[in-house]
């Protein structure tokens, strides 16, 4: 009876070490586990790539095509009516003219540094010779025009008679590109141009107030 109450106590005590061994095990298992999961939250909700996102992608939308810092358009040739005024005379085999631009919209807009100008056969013609180089003497300046205002640009045209070399060739006007626009106007003018590229007849300012 005696040796049967040893026994019963001996594996009593084997139980309750196994069950106290298992317990510790379990918790030094879950542990690591429990301590990992805030610190990966921790590092996502203090990345700062997520909060830089928003602001990259709206720095880049303020900037908009055709217009000024100011916010006022830059004048289009749909919006313009060109004329020449060839009072200014002239010297040493040259005419001196200025090429005026109207502003004929309904909004003010701006006109920003040369024209483009060239002698062409006709207001759909292809230009002939070489197109107007710049003259820089002028300063650049925007030039707003509010509606019904004009701004002018001082053109030169040199006579093709002072080039001995020049192919001659009749033209029936200028065709003119307003600043920063690949749509043209043209300005009936008969001149005599030079079909030579390498000789320039024209050259032109950048604009100024009317």
């Amino acid at each position: 009876m005696t040796n049967m109450r040893v026994k019963n106590g001996l594996l009593l005590t084997m139980a309750a070490a196994s069950v106290f061994l298992l317990s510790g095990c379990f918790q030094s298992q879950a542990q690591p586990s429990g301590s990992a999961v805030p610190s990966d939250t921790a590092s996502a909700s203090s990345s700062p790539s997520a909060s830089s996102t928003p602001t990259s992608s709206g720095s880049a939308t303020p900037s908009s095509t055709g217009t000024t810092a100011s916010g006022v358009a830059l004048c289009k040739a749909g919006s313009l009516t060109a004329s020449v005024d060839s009072t200014g005379g002239g010297a040493a085999g040259s005419v001196y003219m200025k090429l005026i631009l109207t502003n004929s919209g309904t909004e003010p807009c701006v006109l920003n540094g040369f024209p483009g100008v060239s002698l062409t056969s006709g207001a759909t013609g292809d230009p002939i010779g070489a197109a107007a180089s710049r003259d820089d003497s002028q300063p650049v300046t925007q030039v707003v025009l509010a509606p019904g205002k004009a701004g002018f640009a001082q053109l030169r045209y040199t006579q093709a008679g002072n080039y001995p070399e020049c192919t001659q060739a009749p033209a029936a006007g200028f065709r003119v590109y307003p600043p920063e626009d690949t749509a043209s106007l043209f300005i009936p003018q008969q001149r005599t141009a030079c079909s030579n590229t390498n000789i320039n007849l024209l050259s032109v300012q950048a604009f100024q107030a009317g």
